[in-house]
Parts: C-alpha cells; structure tokens; sequence
C-alpha cells in the first residue's frame, strides 16, 4: 500500500493517490499561474505575489521550490496574452521587462519554451515598423558573412534548410514497340515511340546553413552554397508556417525556400525590411 503523492496519506492498494487530492493540487496549481500572469500584465501587485503563491501552495499540496516556477509560467502566458493581437507595443513591453527585472529572473528560465525568444522577435518587428534599426541582438563569436558598411544586422537563424525549387522533365506513355527479327542480327522495330513530356516542379533540399537577415540583405552560409540577396532583387515572399520563400527578378532565377522553424517571425521581418528604408 503506497502514500498519496500529494497529502502523503495512505493512498490504498495500488494507488498513488487520492483523486481529492490530484484535484486540489491541478486547481490549485493553476490558480498559481493565474495570479503571476495577472501581475505579470499589470493587473496586481507584485510585491505580495510571492507571499500568495507561498499560501496557495500550503493550502494545495503544491512543493514550496515550484513557486518560482509558476512565476515563470505566468510570465509566460502573459507573453501569449500580450500577442495575441500579433503585435506587442511599448507599454506591454515595460509590463514585462518590469516583472522579470522584479523576481531576478534570468533569460534561461524564460526561454525553455522559447519564449523569451518570442518577446524580443515581436519587439524586434514593432522596431522595424516604426523604422528603427533594431539593435536587440548579441552574436558571440565571428559570423561567416562580409557585411557592407551600410547596413545592420538584425536577426541570425542557425540550421536553416534551404530548398530551391526545381522542374524535372520525364516522359510518359513510352512503349519499347515489338522487334521482329529479319535476319541473323538484324531487328525491325514497330511501334515503338518515345511517348510525350510532361514536367514535375520538384522542391530539392540543397544545403543547411546559417541565415542571417540585415537591413540591406538576406545572406546564407553553408557547406555547399553561400551568397547574398539584396531585397531590391526581390520580386515577391511568399510566407510558410516554418519559414518563407522568395522569388528573384531574372528569367532564369528559381524560387528559394528557407526552413528557419518560425515562418511567422521570419516573413514579416524580411517582407516589413524589404519595404522600409534603413540608411
């Protein structure tokens, strides 16, 4: 007979716990996170947040070293609140800031889910919008890239894919014919005939790299291609839910595809730098 995970009572044979008690920690664990994401949105106070979370969590069987833990989620869901309108303004911003600056929380607990990734991207954009040049990111180390002197880096994606779109052209309704033997050695062919083309548009992954999107360029590096696009050359984007796509101004150029794990992210950044002037 084990104890309850929760009240550590004796649970019964072969349970692990008292269905009251899951019950009691679930709703007691959310109303937790409730209460960080309102104070994280500026709803209540933050200086008596902790001192809450503290007595809930001796009310819910919920362990004292998750209360920071749940600080974090709120932070999180008020990241997702403060997005959902795709934008994240300047107010909404310090709201934020505000609450990570309060509870000393540092960028590695924010970013487990990616979040704070997320925050500094929806900043990044609103910077962009409003015709700033963003200087939001720290790059440790060199970058592969020979920028010019007139631009700014913006945002770098590592293990980027990078597709182009190719036409193969292949023959169907082909027939060998039948091959009627008129002497030693010698065939005649009836019949036989090659059939008619038709072409498939095929999307071929042609390296992995490194992306990086500059006020002036798009640049990649890999192990097999490198170069840049300036977005001038660009005739269109097309967005995917995992990256985006562009189609060059020349007759021969293929359509490139760029995987970066974050479409949404990625095309409004180069559609709204393409758009802007940034000199």
């Amino acid at each position: 007979m084990g104890d309850c995970i929760y009240c550590g009572r004796p649970a019964g044979l072969l349970r692990k716990f008292h269905p009251e008690c899951k019950e009691r920690y679930e709703n007691t664990w959310n109303t937790m996170i409730y209460k960080a994401k309102s104070s994280a949105l500026g709803l209540s106070q933050m200086d008596n947040l902790e001192n809450e979370l503290r007595n809930l969590a001796k009310q819910g069987y919920v362990p004292e070293h998750k209360i920071r833990e749940a600080i974090v989620s709120g932070w999180e869901e008020a990241v997702q609140h403060f997005l959902e309108d795709g934008q994240l303004d300047k107010q909404e911003e310090e709201k934020l800031l505000k609450f990570i600056q309060y509870f000393g929380l540092s960028q590695y607990e924010l970013d487990k889910n990616g979040m704070y990734t997320r925050l500094v991207q929806a900043a990044v954009l609103r910077d962009v919008l409003e015709g700033k040049v963003p200087q939001r990111l720290t790059v440790a180390g060199t970058l592969p890239f020979n920028f010019q002197k007139n631009e700014s880096l913006v945002w770098v994606f590592k293990s980027v894919k990078y597709y182009e779109q190719r036409t193969r052209r292949e023959y169907v309704g082909a027939s060998q014919g039948v091959s009627i033997r008129i002497a030693r050695g010698v065939y005649y062919r009836v019949g036989g005939f090659k059939g008619y083309p038709i072409e498939k548009v095929e999307k071929v992954h042609v390296d992995t790299g490194m992306l990086a999107i500059t006020t002036k360029h798009i640049y990649f590096h890999g192990s097999v291609k490198s170069f840049r696009i300036p977005y001038s050359k660009i005739v269109s984007f097309t967005p995917y839910s995992d990256g985006f796509g562009i189609n060059k101004d020349a007759a021969s150029a293929k359509p490139q595809i760029f995987e970066t794990g974050d479409g949404w992210f990625v095309y409004n950044l180069v559609v709204n730098l393409a758009r802007g002037d940034f000199n």
